[in-house]
């Protein structure tokens, strides 16, 4: 059947063919497997323990050190998001491009995180997350390059929804560890490291195997034909500077989204102490709850959304919605500073960053100006994941010392989370 101008393929790109039941099941689950492994592992470490092991440790004020941890952590991360993206896209070995790059991230991010939680020094803590955030960008660039390499245009939504959802479910999942462990963090921490460990490993075994990608193999093309001279690889690495408005725009819409939420959701545990005023196991407790409750209406969204999204052919209204969903929850807490106004938070903007977070990747894949080069610009894409959710506890941190109270940093999130719906709005490519 000869594909009608305007609809979207259901051919794979790597093969050419509709992919198999089988198939979208396996790379379903291994999306999904993908985000909740490696998110959980991490909001349990960045979330929970690691700022209450900075409470105990006594070795300064306990937001700064979160402040300087992902500021530092920001700068490997914003380099390694590119580089692993751009060489992934010019990977030539039997395992195919991507698979390499997403296995050893998982096991460098899992050594790195055990330098973090093990360091009682300012240094050995940065150094061992900058390690981690290194690890992880080498994971994440290259398997978000999987949507634009091997799943079918058609129902990228879905798989996207797949990837974004169990995204969120690990980020409550990983609150809900972590505050089962504040009072056995050695535990916790253990149990992080092994499923960063796993991760890469598990995920390139529930996907169908990816195809080589060695020169004369069945992938083979003129690009991989292409003498990879050091020129060559250079000009791999830059970004995209042709029919890339919209890009740029889906960038700057997903940083300012990421950095108002993360504003609040990074910061939960101390939110709940010091601008709610419980105390340390009533501050744990209501952190279990909301993380069940995220996870709830995160799975809801997750398996509506993405669907949603194909069948209308629409990604960026979605999207905006979901952004505004998101502000109105931002805006409970503010007016109601109790342990019920933040579970409302984790409700109604749970809701929101579901239907947003479930269509997001979907829409950056349609806004790629080259698809030869995913990896690298889906990276770079990526960095407003990154950029974001670290200089948001850098801002967090300032407005707190600033002001010494955390209520202003709610009104700031709501801002920056509708400015970054308008930017969404801005895009002309995608509808």
């Amino acid at each position: 059947m000869t594909q009608s101008a305007g609809t979207p393929s259901d051919l794979a790109p790597d093969t050419g063919r509709r992919l198999s039941t089988g198939e979208k099941i396996r790379f379903g689950f291994g999306f999904a497997l993908f985000s909740l492994l490696w998110m959980t592992a991490g909001t349990s470490g960045s979330g929970v323990l690691l700022p209450q092991r900075f409470d105990e440790l006594n070795i300064g004020t306990p937001e700064v050190i979160l402040g300087a941890m992902n500021s530092v952590g920001c700068v490997f991360a914003l380099i390694a998001n590119i580089v692993f993206g751009a060489l992934s896209d010019i990977t030539r070995s039997r395992f195919g491009k991507r698979t390499p790059w997403i296995v050893a991230g998982g096991l460098i991010t899992a050594a790195g995180y055990v330098l973090a939680f093990s360091s009682a020094t300012l240094v050995g803590i940065v150094a061992g997350w900058s390690i981690v955030q290194i690890g992880v960008n080498m994971m994440i660039a290259p398997a978000v390059a999987v949507l634009s390499d091997r799943i079918p245009e058609n129902v990228r939504g879905t798989f996207s929804s797949f990837y974004g959802g169990a995204m969120i479910v690990g980020q409550s999942a990983g609150t809900f560890l972590g505050s089962k462990f504040i009072d056995a963090m050695g535990v916790g921490f253990v149990i992080g490291a092994v499923l960063f460990g796993i991760t890469g490993i598990l995920t390139v075994i529930v996907w169908p195997a990816e195809r080589s990608s060695k020169v004369g193999s069945a992938l083979d093309d003129t690009r991989q034909n292409v003498r990879l001279s050091p020129a060559a690889i250079a000009k791999s690495f830059i970004p995209p500077t042709r029919n890339c408005r919209d890009f740029y725009l889906a960038l700057a819409g997903r940083l300012l989204l990421i950095f108002g939420w993360s504003m609040v959701s990074g910061y939960q545990l101390y939110i709940l102490k010091k601008f709610c005023g419980l105390g340390k196991e009533a501050a744990a407790s209501t952190l279990a709850t909301m993380s069940v409750i995220s996870m709830i209406v995160l799975i809801v969204c997750s398996i509506v959304s993405g669907p949603i999204s194909d069948k209308l052919h629409r990604r960026k209204i979605i999207v905006a919605v979901g952004s505004v969903i998101i502000a109105v929850g931002l805006a409970i807490p503010y007016v109601m500073p109790t342990a019920t106004g933040m579970m409302l938070f984790a409700g109604i903007g749970g809701v929101g960053y579901g239907i947003y977070i479930a269509v997001d990747q979907a829409l950056n894949v349609d806004v790629l100006p080259n698809a030869d080069e995913a990896g690298k610009d889906l990276g770079i894409l990526n960095l407003a994941n990154t950029v974001g959710q670290v200089l948001a506890p850098v801002a967090t941190g300032a407005v707190v010392a600033a002001t010494g109270s955390y209520a202003l940093i709610f009104p700031i999130a709501i801002a920056s989370v509708l400015v970054g719906a308008a930017v969404i709005m801005l895009i002309r490519k995608v509808a």
